[in-house]
């Protein structure tokens, strides 16, 4: 939806996907989150430099949703903002969660239910990836329990104020939910984008490589030797050359039915929040 948008010509797309410059409390402060998190404001602001005034602007920071404290950080800080949420099952989005974190270097369980079952020794500071970045984000139940997450938005800024989407709506007709997201946005509901698949299935070709790229001196140097603008370059770059196509296997049934069952009772309560029956749906 977020490269979608920024083919809108009334829209101008940050510089940089996923900032998470107000998710402050899934900041560490080290060095690895800094790969993550964007700390300095004027930091921040510079990803919208190219904006022409009559254009909309946007970043897509999925784990603002996640955050305790982001809602209330926009609110603050940006009080007329409208939210855009997509909301996707949360058994194949923990699924598709843990295989990014895998490619990403953040976690090294490679078994979903293996990581599952290690999340009570995270919590206690076991276990942990060397080079995990946002910790947080390996305690995947409370990632996959929505309701609190999206009521702490309805609460900020309203119902009027946030669009809250379904990933099957978009998935089975993407024209009509990216037109319903530019309706919400107030922009020409005419424009059609390229609708080319994003973020399609990938594992990494060496995860030695990885490691060495994600490594303290290596993110030091490059620091020095790049200039801001075209990090995000020379990254989409570097994550192509150590990237290769692949399709995860489906999530053994047994273990979807029981993670599922896990968080029905939070699938119920966001299905009341927002008015749709997802109990049915996220069957």
């Amino acid at each position: 939806m977020y490269d979608y948008l920024g083919e809108h010509p009334q829209i101008h797309k940050a510089t940089r996907k996923e900032p998470n410059f107000f998710a402050t409390d899934l900041d560490s402060g080290s060095y690895l989150d800094s790969l993550s998190f964007i700390r300095d404001r004027d930091q921040y602001v510079a990803l919208f430099a190219g904006a022409r005034p009559d254009q909309l602007a946007g970043e897509a920071s999925t784990w603002n949703l996640y955050s305790k404290v982001a809602a209330s950080n926009i609110r603050s800080t940006i009080p007329h903002a409208r939210i855009i949420i997509m909301l996707r099952h949360p058994v194949e989005m923990l699924y598709s969660l843990h295989g990014r974190r895998l490619y990403g270097g953040s976690e090294d369980v490679p078994d979903f239910t293996d990581a599952l079952a290690a999340e009570d020794d995270r919590r206690a500071g076991r276990r942990i990836p060397p080079r995990a970045r946002n910790v947080t984000g390996l305690f995947y139940r409370d990632v996959g329990r929505y309701s609190e997450q999206v009521e702490r938005y309805l609460n900020a800024f309203g119902r009027d104020r946030v669009h809250i989407g379904i990933f099957d709506d978009f998935i089975n007709d993407p024209a009509a939910a990216y037109r319903a997201v530019l309706e919400f946005l107030a922009v020409d509901p005419n424009f059609e984008p390229d609708f080319k698949v994003i973020n399609a299935g990938a594992s990494r070709r060496s995860w030695r490589l990885q490691q060495v790229v994600l490594s303290p001196g290596i993110v030091r140097l490059a620091r020095v030797v790049v200039p801001p603008p075209v990090r995000p370059f020379v990254g989409r770059i570097m994550d192509a050359v150590n990237s290769k196509p692949q399709k995860r296997p489906r999530l053994d049934p047994v273990v979807a039915a029981s993670l599922r069952q896990e968080l029905l009772p939070d699938i119920v309560r966001l299905g009341r929040l927002i008015g749709r029956d997802l109990e049915a749906l996220w069957t």
